[in-house]
């Protein structure tokens, strides 16, 4: 799929390598953020319950530089999951690049209203789903009690044209 320049983004399985290792520096940048390994209410997510997982690839050298995913929460709502960009890589839209085309996927397959969750510790998080367009919504599924938790939804419609590649 495009959506940036300079990016190959591309459908994998959950249990693609390299998609692991990305998802495994995500959650120690997290544990450091929060400062222990119990930071994700509920279940994590996992290939039974993955509607849709990318990786962005460096279109020159075909260098990963991060992942995204899409989690079922009912038949036609997902939830973003394990959005992450490697540190050296962030700044240049990688993430806006890898939403986007989660957006298109979850689109194409059928969801019409996407979740997202930043916690107290993730300014950034708030701040990226916000200026993607996302809304405060009241908290849901695991995140129902939790102040630190913030929630947002957008409604996927007419989504930008990106294509997967097979990969």
């Amino acid at each position: 799929m495009q959506t940036h320049p300079k990016l190959m983004i591309r459908r994998a399985p959950w249990s693609n390598p390299v998609g692991r290792d990305l998802r495994a520096a995500q959650q120690a940048e997290l544990d450091a953020r929060y400062g222990d390994t119990t930071h994700e209410p509920g279940s994590a997510p996992s290939a039974a319950d993955l509607a849709i997982f990318l990786i962005a690839y460096e279109r020159s050298t075909g260098q990963p530089l991060g992942c995204g995913g899409l989690r079922w929460v009912a038949p036609t709502t997902a939830e973003v999951k394990r959005v992450y960009v490697l540190p050296y890589a962030r700044g240049a839209g990688i993430a806006s690049s890898i939403l986007t085309a989660l957006e298109a996927e979850a689109h194409t397959s059928g969801i019409t209203l996407v979740l997202a969750e930043a916690g107290s510790a993730q300014p950034d998080g708030k701040m990226f789903y916000e200026s993607a367009g996302y809304r405060r919504i009241p908290n849901f599924g695991p995140y129902q009690e939790l102040d630190e938790s913030l929630c947002y939804g957008k409604p996927v419609m007419n989504p930008v044209r990106v294509h997967a590649v097979a990969g």
